[in-house]
């Protein structure tokens, strides 16, 4: 028996199981003119060889709702029809494999325009200007301009219509990405948000521009779709660690995830950091997991658990245990596309398989 292999309903998406790919960034989307923000050659085999290897959802990277909202020049975008019409591409090619096709979808906020995480002579970073909460750099990068309330309610919207292009371009799944430093997690952290308007100061009021984003793409993604939202849970400082600087807690996660799921989100993808350069991270196999565990268990939403998940058993117990309803994996399934299909085999199930590949499984 195996729970890891156990299919799992969200709305009227069925998932075949609960391994799941997480979002990876990849740096490789048409950078420049009308195709700018679109799929290349690079994603469909990428995101095809870890729906082949047996990926149950398969989630294309963080996509941009705004030209200015990307982290570089070869960010994914659904800012324009033009991108959603390149995206069906991808959707169809990995339905075509029998996994689900998922999109999250971001705004970079202060940590945007920040280049190819590699040298890249010809794309400076930097190369426009930045927009944040409030006026406050992350570690060396250039400060953000604060966001006005009519630029704030410009971007929900945006939001919204990028909800609507990815229902469009034929995705199964909506993740919005409020971790990892991101501009929802920049309006939800002490640490970024400033702010002494209906926006900043309490917990509540640092939740707004959240809280209207899900709003705002609820009423846009059709209702029989599910909903994901990932949430670095801790900042990893006070509230949780003995660093006495003010930080975003788990205790508030479990807050935000009571919100939201009342206003439509079905899942909490569970992740940590990324809001401070600097924090105290504790890192080590299933690190995450805990906080998963937590925010499941005190506000009833499910939740994903991702971070140094890399062996079958270990991934079993998460969900057999309840600790999570399924596991994200991402640095695993860059290494090896195949890793759900032999944790498959290491726990006695077998799963559909191209017939490509029959001489490889029979």
């Amino acid at each position: 028996m195996t729970h890891l292999f156990d299919p799992l309903t969200l709305r009227e998406v069925t998932f075949a199981h609960r391994v799941w790919m997480s979002p990876m960034m990849q740096f490789a989307a048409a950078p420049d003119g009308p195709a700018t923000g679109t799929p290349t050659d690079w994603h469909v085999a990428h995101l095809g060889a870890r729906a082949a290897g047996g990926a149950a959802l398969v989630m294309v990277e963080a996509t941009a709702v705004a030209a200015q909202g990307r982290s570089s020049d070869y960010d994914l975008g659904l800012w324009n029809d033009t991108q959603a019409d390149a995206m069906r591409r991808l959707t169809t090619f990995i339905r075509s494999l029998g996994a689900v096709p998922g999109i999250q979808l971001v705004h970079a906020g202060r940590k945007g325009s920040t280049g190819r995480p590699w040298p890249d002579p010809d794309r400076p970073q930097n190369s426009w200007p930045t927009v944040g909460p409030s006026p406050v750099a992350f570690g060396r990068l250039p400060g953000p301009s604060e966001l006005t309330v009519e630029q704030i309610a410009s971007l929900v919207e945006a939001f919204g219509a990028a909800a609507a292009r990815a229902a469009h371009a034929g995705f199964e799944v909506l993740e919005l990405h409020g971790a990892h430093g991101y501009l929802i997690h920049q309006f939800l952290s002490p640490q970024s948000n400033h702010r002494t308007d209906g926006y900043g100061g309490s917990l509540t009021n640092r939740m707004r521009f959240a809280t209207e984003v899900v709003s705002a793409v609820r009423s846009r993604w059709p209702d029989h779709l599910p909903l994901f939202f990932r949430k670095s849970a801790t900042d990893w400082l006070a509230g949780d660690t003995e660093d006495a600087r003010p930080g975003w807690t788990v205790a508030d996660t479990i807050e935000l995830a009571t919100a939201v799921k009342e206003l439509g989100v079905d899942l909490m993808d569970v992740s940590s950091g990324g809001s401070v350069p600097d924090a105290p991270i504790l890192v080590g196999p299933g690190y995450q997991v805990p906080f998963a565990h937590a925010v499941r268990a005190k506000s009833g939403m499910p939740t994903a658990a991702v971070g140094l998940i890399t062996e079958a058993e270990q991934a079993e117990a998460i969900v057999a245990g309840e600790q999570a309803d399924a596991v994200f994996l991402g640095r695993e399934l860059l290494r090896n596309p195949m890793w759900p299909r032999q944790a498959a085999a290491a726990l006695g199930r077998s799963l559909p398989y191209p017939p490509q590949y029959t001489r490889a499984f029979t």
